[in-house]
């Protein structure tokens, strides 16, 4: 029953944490974590991508950490981003990632699934900073 309790109130948490979120950072969310992933091997990507809705993209990363330690990377010094904004950052520590590349076209979309280790670049804004925007990893 305690564990229960626990699931639940963790639950109401994230909820709560998510719903108070900018819209962009929402979209981060449901674009870019996946906390726990299910094993689904090779599959993993054709799976998530048709679940998240995001089959009209042809590459997408699922991180796989808890969002406080995505989020504690908007604490790190600020580095230029791709489109020449300067509000990104980059993890200190490799985090697990999942690149997803699109295979196979329409009428059904295929991804390559590449599960690894690697520091991620993010943008963040607001006060306090969430993260808004993937911009790459290495």
């Amino acid at each position: 029953m305690a564990l229960k309790c626990l699931v639940l109130f963790s639950l109401l948490v994230v909820l709560v944490l998510v719903g108070a979120q900018p819209p962009a950072a929402q979209n981060f969310h449901q674009r870019h974590m996946d906390t726990n992933p299910r094993d689904l091997g090779h599959n993993y990507c054709n799976q998530m991508m048709r679940n998240r809705n995001l089959l009209n993209r042809n590459f997408n990363t699922f991180v796989h950490e808890t969002f406080a330690v995505v989020q504690a990377v908007c604490r790190e010094p600020r580095i230029r981003c791709r489109n020449g904004e300067n509000n990104c950052h980059r993890s200190r520590q490799n985090m697990m990632i999942t690149d997803c590349n699109l295979t196979g076209l329409h009428p059904n979309p295929t991804y390559n699934t590449n599960r690894h280790q690697a520091s991620i670049i993010i943008a963040c804004v607001g006060n306090p900073p969430v993260p808004v925007h993937f911009d790459g990893s290495g």
